[in-house]
């Protein structure tokens, strides 16, 4: 009861606080509406919202009718739609695998667990294996894994993550991630240089467990019964097959390379010099096969708020989430309430409030225009985001900010994929996890100057580790490799996640309300501000040498 009554203080005197012309939209946020919404969003009827199954059909046609309903403009012509074409496939892992042929040597295979990936299509690539380090090209940071070798026609062997990542003086962002460490981002930029396939390893001298052990300590999810099948756009801009490959097969991969794994880790970690090479008489075929493959038709559900000033409305200030989650197996229902029924839920509520507030006598009309979006397929890669960053429906280049919510309704409690990774304050009740303000200094002073009207814990542990790659992990994360300011606002992980019991009873209501009247209040600064926050190219850039 004390912490209730602490809340509520706060919150009477945020409302007193807040300007008349905000009023309407910051008081219409309320913790009973958002339970509503919410236990229908997660409920059984929705079957865990997977992409391009019934349930998560509803929900997209729930959101498409809140925002109708709130009065926002069709943002894709004269629909809210916006179809996002994917491949479904189910790799088979009993029929794909890594080949590594030498000499006359006997050709050594290695399937699931030791090697895997999965593509859209049946893959057979064969070809001559270079090391590339970390696979990274950062000209900014007058870093080039590529520097000195040729990798057309070939197939790349790279370390996961990003030299120095220990290092709170590294031009990698001290110890955390910049935009080069994410897989995509790899394997994009060994595709620019001609590569036909790539592996991916974790580092040799790592001090955390690789993504794979990381992955597996979820549990739920990544433990049922039949595996999630896969899907990726379908025509996505990345065409080359990827495999995570074992810490012992790459050893062997390097085992005429002149150094131990760990001695070439080090050597550029040293140093940040290219230890890349040719490996003489290796070579890797890639074998993926699946044993089904579909297409469909996923939609972020867009709606368009548009500004008051002449100059400015032409502008966009995005506000985000995502509505799939991870459906049914058998009888169990993954039901998502708090990733992502608290996001979409979050998404709604703001649009409502912002179009009740211009609509208000008296009532404020954001100068740059407003961008509701609640997108697809974020559980199966950020895809739905991915799609509408290369098929805009606003400008990129004058999209001035992103709110993006994905998980806003929980209290940060510890699990097994955090365990001994990640320091987790001991009351999170009021607790607000804020990820990129590295890239965005001037976002983030917004919001923490807008949070003396509300009143929460501002975190920004996510910003400073690399473990748990957390940065890469939800929708913004497209967005920030536009150069747009763009913030996961979250809430952290806790046991239920990616299981069957994210439930909505078991949601933090008032937390979640304080949340989203803090985002409708940086949303508006963002709108109305004479001068946009700027977006950081390179945190690390001054850093370190």
């Amino acid at each position: 009861m004390a912490w209730f009554g602490a809340t509520f203080a706060q919150e009477k005197g945020a409302r007193e606080k807040v300007a008349p012309q905000l009023a309407t939209g910051f008081d219409s946020i309320q913790e009973d509406s958002l339970r509503a919404d919410l236990t229908f969003l997660a409920s059984d009827a929705l079957q865990g919202r997977m992409s391009l199954q019934n349930g998560d059909e509803v929900a997209i046609q729930w959101i498409a009718s809140e925002f109708a309903k709130a009065g926002l403009k069709p943002a894709n012509g004269d629909s809210y739609l916006q179809a996002v074409p994917l491949v479904e496939y189910r790799g088979d892992r009993a029929r794909s695998y890594i080949a590594l042929k030498r000499g006359s040597a006997p050709e050594k295979q290695w399937k699931y667990p030791d090697a895997y990936g999965a593509y859209r299509v049946d893959v057979d690539v064969t070809a001559p294996v270079v090391f590339a380090g970390y696979g990274i090209t950062a000209p900014e940071l007058h870093f080039d894994d590529y520097r000195g070798i040729d990798v057309h026609g070939k197939i790349v062997l790279l370390f996961d993550h990003e030299p120095q990542e220990t290092d709170p003086n590294s031009i990698f962002n001290g110890t955390g991630n910049t935009r080069y460490a994410t897989t995509r981002v790899k394997v994009l930029n060994a595709q620019a240089h001609g590569a036909v396939g790539v592996l991916i390893v974790g580092e040799p001298n790592r001090k955390h467990p690789s993504n794979q052990e990381r992955a597996a300590r979820i549990g739920g999810s990544v433990t049922r019964p039949v595996p999630l099948p896969a899907q990726s756009i379908a025509d996505d801009e990345l065409h080359t097959p990827s495999a995570i490959v074992s810490d012992a097969i790459a050893a062997e991969l390097l085992a005429g390379a002149g150094a131990t794994p760990a001695e070439l880790q080090s050597g550029i970690d040293r140093d940040l010099k290219p230890q890349s090479r040719a490996l003489g008489d290796t070579q890797v075929t890639i074998h993926f096969r699946d044993s089904a493959t579909t297409e469909g038709n996923s939609y972020n559900v867009a709606g368009i708020l548009e500004g008051s000033d002449a100059s400015l409305a032409a502008e966009t200030v995005l506000i985000t989430a995502h509505h799939d989650h991870d459906g049914m197996s058998g009888t169990e229902i993954w039901h998502g309430a708090d990733d992502n029924g608290s996001g979409t839920v979050g998404v709604v509520a703001l649009a409502h409030a912002f179009a009740e507030n211009a609509r208000a006598a008296g009532g404020q009309k954001p100068k740059r225009s407003i961008l509701f979006v609640v997108f697809a397929a974020e559980e199966r890669g950020l895809l739905g985001a991915f799609y509408m960053a290369t098929h805009p429906l606003r400008p990129l280049a004058t999209t001035r900010a992103m709110i993006n919510f994905d998980m806003i309704g929980r209290n940060e409690t510890e699990s097994d994929q955090t365990k001994g990774l990640i320091e987790i304050p001991v009351d999170t009740t009021n607790r607000l996890n804020l990820i990129g303000a590295l890239y965005s200094p001037d976002y983030n002073r917004t919001v923490a100057t807008e949070n003396e009207f509300v009143g929460l814990d501002l975190d920004d542990r996510f910003d400073h580790e690399a473990a748990l790659n957390v940065f890469f992990r939800s929708d913004q994360f497209p967005f920030v490799l536009h150069n747009i300011p763009a913030f996961w606002w979250f809430t952290g992980f806790h046991p239920d996640y990616h299981h069957t019991s994210d439930t909505a009873e078991k949601i933090n209501y008032v937390k979640m309300a304080k949340i989203l009247k803090l985002a409708y209040l940086s949303g508006y600064t963002f709108a109305d501000e004479a001068t946009p926050p700027r977006f950081i190219e390179s945190p690390g850039a001054g850093a370190g040498n």
